[in-house]
């Protein structure tokens, strides 16, 4: 249904010669400042729409069932349908090639005001998630990497929930992250979504979740990005090892 190549150039000619300066440096000052901005000029119709239906296809052939609270967030709970990255590799070609993306970097790069690379970890590199219960939600966290690049392909009206609440300028201890301290000492801002919405935040000081789904649908993919600094830790994945079925111990 989808030419990856012809895709790939709609990207490149996009990034090239259709994003405003003025957006991308609105965003970047809405990032700087708040840990989080939409960036839904980052990527042509095409492009939204192709992840979109790859994301879709994606979750119906391989999407397992998540019902996990997790210690190391303050046993903040995960309640969802989800695919890892070895699945969406497997089900899908788009993706994986819109990921490592060199324009796409360099957009993510330039709203970022910093080099943006690609997760040295695979498995981290991006999630499929979709919340269809009432009562499904992505408690309160961070991301073992800098960036996050979100788009949205369902979302409910906000009166139904699934909207982002984010914690800018806070930090994460696995063993002690006291997340109700996090929420008494900064100001919590939230952001209204829409489907063929992108947004970018910079997950490993932004706490965030997303808030209950009360009807409806929230289906994302959340792809993962390592700032320049990133590539010389040594990072900690016990969370992502929930995600993957594997007991933390075991990691």
């Amino acid at each position: 249904m989808f030419d990856t190549s012809v895709l790939l150039k709609d990207l490149k000619r996009h990034v090239d010669n259709d994003i405003s300066p003025v957006a991308v440096e609105a965003a970047r000052r809405q990032y700087s400042y708040l840990g989080h901005a939409k960036v839904s000029f980052l990527a042509p119709p095409s492009v939204k729409e192709a992840v979109a239906a790859e994301v879709q296809a994606v979750i119906d052939a391989a999407g397992v069932r998540r019902d996990l609270e997790i210690a190391q967030t303050d046993n903040s709970p995960r309640r969802m349908r989800n695919v890892g990255q070895a699945d969406i590799f497997e089900f899908s070609k788009i993706i994986p090639q819109v990921y490592a993306a060199e324009p796409l970097l360099q957009a993510i790069s330039a709203v970022a005001g910093e080099s943006v690379h690609p997760c040295p970890w695979e498995p981290e590199q991006y999630i499929i998630t979709c919340l269809e219960k009432d009562g499904d939600t992505h408690g309160w966290h961070w991301d073992d990497y800098t960036f996050a690049l979100v788009w949205v392909v369902e979302a409910p009206p906000v009166s139904d929930g699934g909207f982002v609440q984010c914690v800018p300028g806070t930090s994460w201890n696995k063993d002690h992250p006291d997340v109700n301290r996090q929420l008494v000492n900064r100001p919590i801002y939230s952001l209204e979504l829409f489907p063929g919405d992108i947004y970018l935040m910079k997950t490993n000081t932004t706490m965030h979740r997303v808030y209950p789904v009360k009807s409806g649908r929230r289906k994302i993919i959340n792809m993962s990005y390592a700032s320049t600094s990133d590539l010389s830790l040594t990072v900690d994945h016990r969370t992502m090892s929930y995600f993957r079925g594997v007991v933390p111990e075991e990691v």
